[in-house]
């Protein structure tokens, strides 16, 4: 789209609002759905991450073979096959590749919320520091939970963070096209 000086982008989306509204609501319906059967919502994001594993590792070892002149061809591709491996075990094993992403997900938290708090420390003396910390340690509590609720909290917690995730999608689409009808 080619924009002219007198033209405003935001009054064609402005004329969308009623899709972002729409969409909104689908996703809202979508998370209540899985709200409702947090198993069924994280096996169904397990088999989702599982394909993106088969899909990337078959255009790595696609992408292996292409580059004839690498001698790291073989490294290349064995790093491709444990992608497919790892995508396949996710469709073959939903349940085991649920708790290694929820023990990946809660170490990943609690490291991320220690970054914040160390970074929150850091700059304590600029105003809204404590909204960092509090960040900061929210974040590392989340990922202490996980942790000591491992490995029985796997078989919904991949659900819930889907179900979660949907309705604040959906929830924010429809706040933003009823905004942009006004």
């Amino acid at each position: 789209m080619v924009l002219s000086p007198g033209m405003n982008p935001l009054s064609e989306v402005r004329a969308k609002w009623g899709w972002f509204v729409a969409l909104g609501a689908v996703l809202l319906v979508f998370g209540g759905i899985a709200a409702a059967n947090l198993f069924i919502a994280t096996v169904a994001s397990v088999y989702y991450v599982g394909m993106l594993m088969i899909v990337g590792g078959a255009v790595h070892l696609a992408h292996a073979f292409q580059v004839k002149a690498w001698r790291e061809t073989i490294a290349w591709a064995l790093s491709a096959l444990l992608y497919l491996a790892a995508g396949v075990l996710a469709f073959v094993n939903p349940v085991l590749t649920s708790a290694v992403l929820t023990l990946l997900m809660a170490a990943a938290l609690l490291v991320a919320g220690v970054f914040r708090i160390f970074a929150a420390w850091r700059v304590r003396p600029e105003k809204g520091w404590g909204w960092l910390m509090a960040g900061g340690v929210v974040t590392a509590l989340a990922g202490v939970v996980f942790l000591l609720g491992w490995p029985v909290n796997s078989l919904w917690l991949l659900g819930l963070f889907l179900a979660f995730d949907l309705a604040m999608q959906g929830w924010a689409l429809i706040a933003f096209g009823l905004a942009l009808r006004k």
